[in-house]
């Protein structure tokens, strides 16, 4: 099943192979370089009765060193049939493209990240024909970044490394570095990363201590109508109005064209809250903007 930590790692590593870093560094590699990355398809079956599909597949082609395939994969929960099915793609890819194959794991916690790391043999008595041993991004692989200046520097690995060590006890150093860091970009940048790591911690405790910081960090300057402030205001606001305009949809409510448009053009985040709440009760469109409909 796809979880929102599939998603997150698949828009994580196919726009930003940079998050890689602790891979290429454990090989002896240099850094990786996005330009030296191509998106692969996923699609790791040729006969239709079972589908199997990556969470992503890339190409590494350097202009020098050697070229390989690597397959990300994310993994929440220790899982016999994935393991299975990860022997399948590397055999698969290496057929295929006719290059060396890594397999590469991610993992939230230590339990899982230790089970990752294999190996996972195929063997007949005494006779070991295939071992699959992933190279495991976890709590035990990847830095804990907690210092805003590479944040900065390495957005990717930074937002890697929230998602990672979610379940961590530095978890809410990490997060709180992570989103100081973040609001150096331009907003709409800051706002991609923020979701980016708000999807990888899916359920987990830490997402609601993300959403907070989210809020705090928004600006430096709170009030003090910055860009970024006014961005993230007005995507707050946004949201409110459609909320608002969904309930009186959802209760049978008609909505009038002037009702729809006032909704829709206020920016005050006070009156959003007070018409959402009135928007629960009322009898009819127009009573939104009445302080005391039943008066």
């Amino acid at each position: 099943m796809v979880t929102a930590t599939h998603e997150a790692s698949h828009q994580l590593f196919q726009k930003h192979p940079e998050a890689l870093t602790p891979v290429f560094e454990a090989l002896g590699l240099p850094p990786p370089v996005k330009t030296d990355f191509r998106e692969l398809p996923t699609d790791v079956t040729e006969i239709r009765p079972v589908e199997r599909r990556a969470d992503t597949v890339l190409m590494f082609e350097p202009d020098m060193g050697e070229h390989f395939v690597l397959a990300v994969e994310a993994q929440t929960k220790k899982d016999p049939d994935k393991a299975r099915n990860w022997a399948y793609y590397v055999s698969y890819l290496h057929a295929k493209y006719d290059l060396p194959v890594l397999l590469v794991v991610v993992c939230r916690d230590s339990s899982t990240a230790t089970w990752a790391a294999g190996p996972f043999t195929c063997t007949v008595d005494a006779w070991t024909t295939q071992v699959t041993r992933p190279f495991v991004l976890g709590p035990q692989t990847v830095p804990e970044v907690t210092d805003e200046t590479t944040v900065a520097r390495q957005p990717a690995l930074a937002a890697l490394s929230a998602i990672v060590h979610s379940q961590s006890r530095r978890s809410a150093a990490i997060l709180e570095a992570v989103a100081r860091g973040l609001v150096s970009f331009e907003p709409d940048v800051t706002k991609y990363w923020f979701e980016v790591v708000e999807v990888g911690l899916e359920s987990t405790p830490a997402r609601e201590n993300w959403r907070k910081l989210m809020q705090d960090v928004v600006t430096h300057f709170p009030g003090h109508g910055t860009l970024f402030e006014e961005k993230f205001l007005e995507g707050k606001a946004e949201s409110k109005a459609e909320d608002i305009l969904r309930v009186l949809n959802v209760r049978g409510l008609a909505i009038p064209d002037e009702v729809r448009e006032r909704v829709a053009a206020c920016t005050d985040l006070d009156s959003l809250t007070a018409w959402f709440d009135r928007a629960l009760t009322i009898t009819t469109a127009e009573d939104l903007f009445t302080e005391d409909p039943a008066a």
